[in-house]
């Protein structure tokens, strides 16, 4: 990956709707030349996506939360893990080091459902406890650029 290319990627995750012949201008080269290059970037598993970034809380998701989940002495990482990405309120999960295995980004519309989330968590095989940090107010997420 040459200067180019991280130029592109660093304009795309700041805008991931440009145009080739938006970047192309930014980046000093012709729009066909852009193309085959995000091509590549998307082929070699670079860029492994784009999406639209929503307000949680207009779409009903007014309650985040941090969990992290101590896992039990007998885990089946593969097992626990598939069973943490079929919960619905998990936004995203991080493996960590320290006390906790994994921490997870939750989002549910009420304190109800994330008190409903965190004891279908505490029923996984391979959960000893959670810990949970609700988040008051974002400041800034998904930093860009």
């Amino acid at each position: 990956m040459d200067a180019v290319d991280e130029q592109l990627i660093s304009l795309l995750r700041a805008n991931g709707r440009a145009s080739y012949a938006e970047l192309a201008r930014q980046v000093g080269l012709s729009a066909p030349s852009v193309h085959e290059r995000v091509g590549k970037l998307e082929a070699a598993g670079v860029i492994t996506g784009y999406q639209a970034v929503v307000d949680p809380a207009s779409v009903g998701l007014g309650v985040t939360a941090l969990v992290g989940v101590i896992e039990s002495d007998q885990v089946d990482d593969t097992g626990l893990e598939a069973a943490l990405a079929e919960l619905s309120s998990v936004e995203d999960c991080w493996r960590v080091a320290g006390s906790e295995g994994y921490v997870l980004k939750v989002r549910v519309p009420d304190i109800r459902a994330l008190e409903d989330t965190i004891s279908a968590l505490n029923r996984v095989r391979g959960v000893a406890r959670t810990r949970t940090t609700v988040v008051l107010s974002t400041k800034w997420e998904g930093r860009r650029g």
